[in-house]
């Protein structure tokens, strides 16, 4: 549905263009749009591999297993079914601790096997366990240490400072994934 809204928005400008005379500034401000795209995807995948490389670094030198370590007893707090099982919290506790260090790419394996396990321990067919809703609003709210995407975004358009983000993410990202868990807890009391 949404593109067939986009298509009849661009169609629309289009045509609104050509017919009001504006057809050449039209050409022109496609094709200098998509020079600035390209430039700024190539411009990308070189500070995302910078990225990617420091965060195998942090992965590879034990920072992530310190902060799992840190994580899963605060997570056996909110997690009913899933603290008691091994194989659940390990997923779990990998799936967010990748996503606060930035590596969402790992993240997703880490993720699809958390929701795995977490279904295996889930005691209604088709149905979603309040621990599966926990994870899905933890995953999708999780706190980031250190916002990768944003920082490469900002380095590749020129700016001073692109780590400048790295305590207002933390912030509001922290606010969250507390918000989130609150009201989810309270939400499972109802439903």
């Amino acid at each position: 549905m949404i593109n067939i809204i986009w298509f009849f928005i661009l169609a629309f400008g289009i045509i609104l263009g050509i017919f009001t005379g504006r057809g050449d500034e039209i050409s022109k401000a496609i094709i200098n749009s998509t020079e600035s795209t390209v430039k700024l995807a190539i411009g990308l995948v070189g500070v995302m591999c910078l990225w990617c490389g420091i965060m195998k670094i942090a992965e590879k030198s034990g920072l992530t297993g310190k902060l799992a370590k840190v994580l899963k007893p605060i997570l056996k707090l909110i997690f009913k079914d899933a603290a008691r099982d091994n194989k659940a919290m390990g997923a779990i506790v990998m799936n967010l601790t990748a996503n606060m260090m930035g590596l969402s790419n790992a993240a997703t394996p880490f993720g699809i096997k958390a929701m795995e396990e977490l279904k295996r321990l889930n005691k209604k067919d088709g149905e979603a366990s309040d621990d599966m809703a926990l994870f899905l609003i933890l995953n999708a709210a999780c706190i980031q240490l250190v916002p990768t995407t944003i920082i490469s975004m900002r380095a590749v358009v020129g700016s001073s400072n692109p780590a400048a983000t790295i305590i207002p993410g933390i912030i509001t990202t922290g606010t969250a994934a507390i918000l989130g868990v609150i009201l989810c807890k309270i939400l499972q009391r109802y439903f």
